[in-house]
């Protein structure tokens, strides 16, 4: 099994985003491989900042020993209206479960909040991956020129009570 489908072999935690994550979350959005060449525009100029991050719930993946407690993946999830509204894992740790940790929590997260649903606009590259951890397909989210000239999958996770 190659090391980029191998589950993570270190303890990965999930704990609140800080205003001092904010440069780093905005290099995992910049630099993420979903967002080469055509896509590239749409994270050019992308910035998380400290104020993104006290006004929304986002919460970090950050990797134990191997990784040195860096962040390998995070989520936003807006409460009203409900969306999951960025959710990024670190292209070299991509296919370990890591996106999937996150997803979990972010439901978690919802169901403690009183949603029963959210929305997620989808990259187009992410779309499988939202089939994949449970999120039904509602639509599509049209072009929105110059930010994002191309229509985007509209999915939505239901939050199912415990």
């Amino acid at each position: 099994m190659s090391s980029r489908t191998s589950p993570i072999s270190q303890p990965v935690t999930i704990r609140r985003a800080v205003a001092r994550d904010a440069k780093r979350l905005t290099r995992l959005v910049r630099g993420s491989g979903a967002y080469e060449g055509k896509y590239a525009a749409a994270v050019a100029g992308y910035r998380v900042g400290p104020d993104y991050i006290e006004a929304h719930r986002a919460f970090v993946a950050v990797g134990a020993d191997e990784h040195g407690g860096r962040v390998l993946g995070f989520y936003s999830l807006v409460l009203a209206p409900p969306e999951l509204d960025l959710l990024f894992v670190a292209d070299e740790v991509q296919g370990r479960g890591i996106g999937r940790l996150l997803v979990a929590h972010m439901q978690s997260e919802a169901r403690a909040a009183g949603i029963d649903r959210l929305k997620v606009v989808s990259h187009l590259p992410a779309e499988d991956f939202y089939h994949r951890v449970g999120a039904v397909r509602t639509g599509t989210a049209l072009a929105n020129p110059p930010a994002v000239p191309w229509d985007r999958p509209e999915f939505e996770f239901r939050i199912p009570a415990e």
